[in-house]
Order: structure tokens, then sequence, then C-alpha cells
């Protein structure tokens, strides 16, 4: 089985979503001067790979500790929507994606936008979905849904509707995610968050597992 890291490394000055508090790492103890190394992070439950609860935008929405554990791991299918840059993911491009969706867990969207990590460019024009795709996928008995994308919503978008229409289907969304081009449908993936009290989200360990083709 081959393992691939979907995850972004987390550090400071890494992109965070524009108005909210980039990570802040500081150093607690040394070894020369304690004999034990500890660092102090402090960060908000959004930031680099991540997931998003239901109780993220929904006032009684399920936080992820509510979850069970076999919610952040399954089957997933990578649909490819790099033609849809500057544009909209619609139904159809789901519905080419049909036979997958029916047999998958998490439904993973390859917008080629992992590849501006760090620049500007990531910020902007990335794909997102319409209100009757997000819609759509809320009927295809998922656990969750992933993009290596910043948001599932446009940058400047103050209603969020497409979140609002994922999270209301108990679904959980993973942003953020880097290294799809590398992942077969049908691969087994996982993205494991932190066990916090209350979360409405997390960062998360990304990965996927596959039979390694010799």
């Amino acid at each position: 089985m081959r393992m691939i890291d979907l995850s972004q490394p987390l550090h400071e000055g890494m992109p965070v979503y524009p108005g909210t508090p980039a990570p802040v790492f500081s150093t607690v103890t040394t070894v020369e001067n304690h004999g034990y190394r500890v660092k102090k992070i402090s960060m908000n439950t959004h930031v680099g790979t991540h997931m998003d609860a239901p109780a993220h935008m929904l006032a009684q929405g399920k936080t992820l500790d509510a979850l069970p554990l076999e919610r952040f791991m399954g089957r997933a299918a990578i649909v490819d929507v790099r033609a849809c840059a500057g544009g909209a993911i619609g139904v159809k491009d789901l519905q080419a994606q049909e036979e997958w969706l029916a047999q998958v867990d998490f439904v993973l969207f390859w917008t080629g936008w992992s590849r501006y990590w760090g620049q500007e460019q990531y910020l902007r024009q990335y794909p997102v979905l319409t209100a009757e795709a997000a819609s759509y996928l809320g009927k295809c008995q998922l656990k969750g849904v992933g993009i290596d994308a910043i948001s599932f919503d446009a940058i400047d978008s103050n209603d969020f509707e497409i979140h609002q229409r994922l999270l209301a289907q108990e679904l959980v969304l993973i942003e953020n995610l880097t290294r799809l081009e590398e992942v077969q449908s049908g691969a087994n993936f996982f993205a494991l968050p932190l066990p916090l009290s209350g979360a409405d989200g997390s960062p998360v360990r990304a990965f996927a597992s596959q039979t390694e083709v010799i």
C-alpha cells in the first residue's frame, strides 16, 4: 500500500483565510536550558488542512466530537474539476461521476489550486459548487466532501450558501487539501481531527492509502 499525505504543513507565515489570525509558534522550553523541548501553538480551529463540522455555521449543528470516529474515514472519489477554474462546478460535472458517487464515502474535488499555496492566486478564481450541485451531493449518502482550495464558497461570499447546504446534510467538509493528483478514485481516505470538546472545526492530518501499481 502507498500512503499519500494530503495535508498542508502548519507553520508561521502560512496562508490563512482572509480576516482570520495566522498561527503563532513560540518556545516554552529548550533542551539546552530545561532538558526538553516544548513549543506553544496559538491557532484557530480552521487553519491549514482542516475539517468543518456542521456546528461551524449551523446554530444547532453537531460538533466534531459528537460524530463517531468512522465518519472521518472511508473510500473516496477524486473528481477532476480543473476545467471549471474561474467558474462553477455544476450538477453535470457530478453526474459524470455518478457510478463512483454510489460507491464511496467522500468526494474530493481536484481543482489544481494547491499549486498556488502561499501565492495570492490561491485566494482567487478557484471553482466552487453551484447551489444545485451542493444539494445533489447531499443526496449521495456521503460522509463528507473535500477540496484542494481554501473554501467551498467564493472568497467574497457573505452568506456562505454552499457551506450551509452541505453542512445541513451533516457532511463534514475538508478544505486546503493537497496532492490530490496522486490519488486514485477508490482509495481509502482519512481526515482525522483533534479530539477537541465542542469543536466547530479542527486541523486534520489527511491522507490516502491505495494499492501501488507495479
